[in-house]
């Protein structure tokens, strides 16, 4: 076992080997422009970024021409967001989300509001888990978009996205998902489930970096947006710039892979959660799971530990990457703005650890990372007087 060990994948995941070894040749030899249509080099650059897109469309059910390729997935929500409501203005200027949104979904529709849109933002449960019945009752006259992502990038938890998509489209409101956790981790058929948009980001899936996508349905309806970036016509005049071909590449191959291996790579990756929650709450007093256990990532555990402090916990876990929440939220120091959605108690707030285990993650990391997380909180446990005044619960609870 080799440290520091990686248990932080919702943040950031490694490239997989098999996709750096597609990416390579695209930084050399295939160097070419893929809009340059008047020799080879540019041909064979077209071609690649076409594949691409045919394999991150067959990943979500899609077919190639829906496929917009974008820096990642915040820049996909701020167009999906922002296309939508410029696009269809005449539509209505009401978006129906959720509490425990991406802050590239919430500071885009907090700006929105600013210039004249309504946004209401739904309540989760307990289980951070939205209930379709609000959403339904949160529609009016002029709501235009509802966008719900599709899986937490703190909690993990995997909301109703069929029942979502199947009131959109009841109402003829256009559905949007920010679905950058869950590409590879869950089954995704944007036709089934009634999704209009859908953000996607490479890096969360075993690819680069600096690449994303976003689903934009053509068919049975076709949607239009307004572009944010000008500048060239490309992408279908939606996302102007010349297109990084090697991240196309990657993001392409980083989708195929994920895609045929998400059965047994699930699976593997839940037995390694599962036996991680374990020995914790097996070890440990005080431990609560956050969000749901039975609608969640198979990689996600969040954790509340009784009587210490998250930040603390990570400080004193040397040569573990582990973190308390969303590497994309503010730099100032409060509290997860997800968690104090499912109404937890200020303590609790303070006190959660994200789990994100991945592909390259072992049984002999997951029980280096439980002995050390025991024997962490036993020492800040020790110097704390609230936990000493107060105590600490006799068994393990659920949030549930």
């Amino acid at each position: 076992m080799n440290l520091p060990i990686y248990m932080d994948h919702h943040a950031t995941t490694p490239v997989d080997p098999r996709v750096l070894d597609a990416m390579l040749p695209y930084f050399t030899r295939k160097f070419g422009n893929a809009a340059s249509g008047n020799h080879d080099f540019g041909h064979e650059a077209h071609d690649a970024v076409e594949t691409a897109r045919g394999q991150v469309a067959d990943a979500i059910g899609a077919i190639s021409a829906e496929i917009i390729f974008t820096s990642g997935a915040t820049e996909s929500n701020n167009l999906a967001l922002s296309g939508v409501i410029r696009q269809y203005a005449e539509r209505g200027n009401h978006i129906i989300t959720t509490a425990i949104e991406h802050s590239s979904v919430l500071d885009t529709a907090r700006d929105l509001e600013r210039s004249g849109v309504t946004v209401t933002y739904l309540p989760v449960g307990r289980d951070g888990i939205v209930d379709p019945a609000h959403v339904q009752r949160a529609i009016t006259g002029q709501t235009v978009l509802i966008s719900v992502m599709y899986a937490n990038n703190e909690i993990g938890t995997i909301q109703p996205i069929p029942a979502i998509g199947a009131l959109a489209r009841a109402n003829d409101i256009l559905f949007h998902t920010d679905a950058a956790q869950a590409l590879g981790k869950v089954p995704i058929d944007v036709v089934a489930d009634h999704i209009d948009l859908m953000s996607l980001s490479a890096h969360k899936t075993y690819g680069p970096k600096g690449i994303g996508a976003l689903y934009l349905r053509r068919r049975k309806p076709r949607i239009r947006l307004t572009p944010m970036i000008h500048g060239g016509g490309h992408e279908r005049g939606l996302r102007s710039g010349t297109l990084p071909v090697p991240l196309i590449v990657g993001f392409g191959k980083a989708a195929e892979i994920a895609v045929n291996e998400m059965d047994s790579e699930s699976r593997r990756v839940a037995a390694l959660r599962d036996k991680l929650k374990t020995l914790i709450m097996d070890r440990l007093d005080g431990v609560t799971v956050n969000g749901s256990e039975s609608h969640r990532l198979p990689n996600n555990l969040n954790m509340s530990f009784a009587g210490v402090d998250g930040e603390s916990v990570l400080l004193g876990l040397k040569g573990v990457a582990l973190s308390t929440g969303s590497a994309c939220s503010t730099a100032e120091p409060e509290a997860s703005h997800v968690l104090k959605a499912l109404g937890l108690p200020p303590e609790r707030l303070q006190s959660s650890i994200r789990f994100g285990l991945g592909r390259f993650n072992t049984d002999e990391e997951v029980t280096y990372v439980a002995d050390r997380l025991e024997t962490a909180i036993a020492d800040l446990r020790k110097l704390s007087p609230r936990h000493h005044s107060t105590g600490s619960p006799s068994a393990p609870t659920n949030s549930n």
